[in-house]
This record gives structure tokens, sequence and C-alpha cells, in this order.
């Protein structure tokens, strides 16, 4: 399955890599090494336990090297005044009488927990291209749907979420 990201998106991710490869690479090597030099390694639970974390970085790197490979390039086509990726938008939910607070982002780093809702979710996919006052409807499936009004949007928000959805 190919990720829609954006190029912010691709940098977050070769960072990471750099930093898996320059850094934590070097690192665990050296506590492998460490632990090797304790002795018998039938009996070595540190030895296993760096091995296992070294194995773990390097799976890593290579996951993140296929999501860069096979990622869709996406770009934010929407208006000053729309949602649209990496916005901030405040939705009230009549049916629930509550008001929510999400930030639109690419699939890569949806989190419904922290409020980062992926364009390609029910929801994500609603309130696209939408402006403050509108009031969409958000199907979920084909018996169930609610409505949610648009009350704010915040196009340039200050705090960036640079999480990477982690396998």
């Amino acid at each position: 399955m190919n990720d829609d990201l954006t190029k912010s998106d691709i940098e977050n991710i070769e960072k990471e890599i750099e930093h898996r490869k320059l850094v934590l690479r070097k690192q665990l090597i050296e506590a492998v090494q460490e632990a090797r030099a304790q002795g018998d390694l039938s009996e070595n639970f540190e030895y296993y336990a760096a091995k296992r974390e070294k194995n773990a970085n390097e799976s890593r790197i290579r996951y993140l090297e296929r999501i860069i490979r096979t990622a869709n390039i996406i770009e934010d086509e929407a208006a000053d005044n729309e949602i649209g990726l990496n916005t901030n938008v405040t939705v009230y939910i009549p049916e629930d009488k509550a008001e929510e607070h999400y930030r639109i982002v690419t699939t890569i780093r949806g989190n419904s927990m922290k409020g980062l809702i992926s364009i390609d979710s029910p929801l994500g996919k609603a309130l696209l291209k939408h402006k403050v006052g509108d009031t969409v409807t958000v199907k979920v499936n084909d018996s169930y749907s609610y409505d949610v009004e648009i009350r704010a949007i915040d196009k340039n928000p200050d705090d960036s979420d640079d999480v990477i959805r982690k396998y």
C-alpha cells in the first residue's frame, strides 16, 4: 500500500533514517560488542537484548526506506479559507453535543488518540475543502453517518507533530 505523503513528511522520515544509521546503529553495535565480551553467550541476557534492539533498529530503517520508495507525494490544494493538510479544525458534533479539535494529516501521521485525523479517514475525507460554518455529513459505513459543524480553522498551526506511525 502506498502512503500519501507531503515533502515535509518525507524530510522527517529521512531525518529519522539518518539518525538511526549514524547515531543509533553505532550505539547498538557497541552494546552488542560489550555484552558479547561478558563471556558465555548461552546465558547472556544482555547480549540477546542488545542484539534484539540492534535488529529492531535495522528493521525500522528498512521499513522507513520502503515507505519513501513507495510514497505518493501530494500537495495541499485547499484554499486559505478551506480545510486542507495540516489544518487544525474545531468541529461541533450535535449528536454528542460536543466540540472536538483535530488536525488533518497524511495517512502515515494519522493517530486519532492524539487528534490527528488522516485524510483517508471518513472524518478527514468529509472535512477536506470545506469552510467555517459548513455542516458536513460523515459517512462511516452504509448504515451509519453523522453530521458535524465546522466552527474554526487554523491553517498555520504552531505545534508540529512529527510522529510517524510505528508498526
